[in-house]
């Protein structure tokens, strides 16, 4: 068994008896890819920041109901894609495009890719992220997590508590509504 997996076994059962400082250990381990999923829901950092937050207090309350068969990692997702599709539901509102970065590590200038190059891939991102938002709550978690997070089917399914044809059939429609939007975008373009 990995290392990784017997030290997180040994900290959610010491969080189940109260150990805060071993749910520490947990939240130092999953933050970063609890809060990235949340700004690929929400697309907004200061709301995926309170969302991760929210996530890990729901996570710390209820750690007596988690089931150790399941992964720590499908659990923890689970909880933070509900509360964002909860929030995403509470807005109804059209989605604008991002006016803000995702956090990425910092970089020595000399590893740097050169400025056009970055900036064409912030545009992209940019772009990518509000066709995301375009999606519903549902789809949209869907998509994050197979496509930023590789999850499998069955993970999705038990995430967001959809059966496996639902995941495939959200995938599929999901992937072909953002294919049918570029393709109007790219031709407006070439009419322009």
């Amino acid at each position: 068994m990995e290392r990784h997996t017997i030290d997180e076994e040994q900290w959610i059962a010491a969080a189940v008896d109260g150990d805060r400082t071993a749910f520490g250990h947990l939240v130092e381990t999953y933050q970063n890819r609890v809060y990235n999923l949340a700004y690929r829901m929400l697309g907004n950092g200061p709301e995926a920041e309170d969302a991760a937050q929210e996530a890990f207090i729901r996570a710390y309350r209820h750690l007596d109901t988690y089931d150790p068969k399941r992964p720590f990692s499908t659990w923890l997702f689970s909880i933070a894609s509900h509360y964002c599709i909860d929030q995403l539901r509470k807005r109804r509102i059209d989605w604008l495009p991002l006016e803000e970065e995702i956090a990425e590590p910092v970089r020595l200038a000399s590893a740097s890719p050169d400025p056009e190059t970055v900036v064409t891939g912030r545009d992209r991102e940019a772009w990518v992220q509000e066709l995301m938002g375009t999606l519903s709550p549902t789809d949209r978690a869907a998509m994050t997590l197979h496509y930023w997070y590789d999850c499998s089917y069955d993970e999705i399914a038990d995430v967001l508590d959809l059966t496996m044809s639902a995941v495939k059939s959200r995938l599929y429609r999901a992937r072909r509504a953002l294919a049918e939007q570029m393709e109007g975008e790219a031709y407006a373009l070439q009419r322009s």
